[in-house]
């Protein structure tokens, strides 16, 4: 092989630099969910918790969506069989009330900077 003692090195500095990043975070502290709690006059969300947990996100950018470009304001639950008004002011901060608690715990562990306080504000 023509220039081994130049090119077998390369290859295994190449190899070494481009698996830095898995072998130093190797033993790296992993992510431990936050745990967010209902406030004590509820029992559950408009949705189960896991779902709220998970989808919460998109479920607020289909309510957006759905409520400013399509005019529709109410929306079903199938957890518990009635209908909410699609507000993140009205609805969601009625009971997470706390936003720095409640929204800013997660969103700030996890590295999230939502727009959705461009719009929306938590003071009255």
């Amino acid at each position: 092989m023509y220039n081994a003692k130049y090119i077998i090195p390369g290859l295994i500095i190449f190899a070494l630099l481009f698996t830095f990043p898995f072998w130093y975070n190797l033993g790296a502290v992993t992510y431990e969910p936050v745990e967010l709690e209902l406030p004590e006059d509820f029992d559950d969300c408009i949705e189960s918790t896991e779902f709220m947990r998970t989808e919460h996100m998109k479920l607020l950018d289909e309510w957006r969506d759905i409520y400013v470009r399509d005019g529709y304001q109410l929306y079903w639950s199938e957890l518990k069989e009635q209908y909410f008004l699609m507000s993140l002011t009205k609805t969601c901060m009625d009971c997470h009330d706390n936003k720095e608690d409640f929204c800013d715990r997660c969103h700030d562990q996890t590295a999230v900077d939502p727009y959705c306080w461009d719009c929306h504000h938590t003071e009255p």
